[in-house]
């Protein structure tokens, strides 16, 4: 049987994901150090509001309310023993919007990293790993999740991890890296290596690619790089929305939803098929890119030179693929556009 995420890509070109989680939730009231997930039971009529806002604006996927929802990251809330519930909850909300919109939409359980560091640098054992993302795993899929996407990854051990408990779970999975260290992870991981590791896995995702980083153009340099590498799998590209600005005692931004429609034509024409956003992305910047995608025709593959002219100067030279070292990386391009 096809899951619903193959099936959509075997008909569209190109799918809009959805936006930023976090940034909406604050505007809805959530406050700094709050646990998220926890609003999944505390306030589910905020987390229905969360996922139409993408609904509404165009998005055929969006992600469950649960990117922090492992044993790891719950534990620092008092709530490790709800891993299941939370999830199952994130999930069953966003099944309930999606199968009340009337259109094919596709839920996507968000698994986010441990937090933790793994083996032999740190104490998280591949094994242990593996335990707390199966036991979220489980939890999105009881919930009706139709994929599940891991998402903001920096270390290859935790990516490996995750899909084999993708595995024992028996769902489908897509997974994103997060590459904002000169080009590189934090655990400085490639977008070349990306490529490789994702050919090797036993359990491979239906699609693979970059998500959060720096800003727009950091993460379409990243996109082309997986695409030079020529992967057999659809690749995804979710950028923040600018540059994120401290104004006025928030945290804010700078992408309007024009700068965010360029990057979404860009971004298709780099090669990436699922397109989206991610810190700071709201429903009027998606309603921008849906529109940019359905009425701007496919262009030529850019070169660093017009994406950085479109949406603004790189934040370092390299992006790591050729060997440089991300310490001694210096800002390069042009003027970024302000929002």
């Amino acid at each position: 049987m096809t899951d619903a995420l193959s099936a959509a890509l075997a008909e569209r070109d190109w799918l809009l994901a959805d936006g930023a989680t976090g940034t909406n939730l604050f505007n809805m009231g959530l406050q700094s150090g709050d646990a998220p997930e926890m609003w999944n039971i505390e306030a589910p009529e905020k987390i229905r509001a969360l996922y139409r806002g993408a609904v509404e604006a165009g998005s055929d996927l969006f992600l469950t309310n649960s990117f922090g929802g492992n044993a790891s990251r719950l534990r620092l809330h008092g709530a490790e023993g709800q891993v299941h519930e939370l999830n199952r909850v994130a999930a069953a909300l966003g099944r309930e919007v999606a199968d009340a919109a009337g259109r094919g939409l596709i839920v996507a359980g968000s698994m986010g990293p441990t937090g933790e560091i793994m083996a032999p640098m740190g104490s998280l054992t591949h094994e242990l790993a593996v335990e707390m993302f199966h036991e979220q795993a489980e939890g999105l899929k009881d919930g009706g999740a139709d994929v599940l996407w891991v998402e903001t990854i920096s270390a290859p051990e935790e990516l490996r991890a995750a899909a084999e408990a993708c595995a024992r779970a028996g769902m489908p999975w897509c997974g994103t890296m997060s590459f904002d260290t000169a080009g590189r992870t934090m655990m400085g991981f490639t977008s070349s290596d990306l490529a490789a590791l994702v050919g090797k896995l036993a359990h491979p995702p239906l699609a693979f690619g970059a998500n959060c980083g720096v800003g727009a153009s950091d993460l379409l340099r990243t996109v082309l790089g997986i695409a030079a590498q020529g992967p057999e799998l659809p690749v995804i590209a979710k950028g923040n929305a600018g540059i994120p600005k401290y104004v006025s005692g928030h945290i804010h931004y700078d992408g309007t939803p024009e700068l965010m429609a360029e990057y979404a034509v860009l971004a298709r024409d780099c090669g990436a098929r699922i397109i989206g956003g991610c810190c700071g992305t709201m429903p009027d910047h998606l309603r921008a890119m849906r529109k940019a995608l359905e009425t701007r025709p496919r262009g030529a593959r850019p070169g660093l030179e017009a994406i950085a002219a479109t949406l603004g100067g790189f934040s370092s030279a390299s992006d790591g693929t050729d060997g440089d070292d991300p310490v001694s990386a210096r800002r390069a391009g042009g003027r970024r556009r302000r929002g």
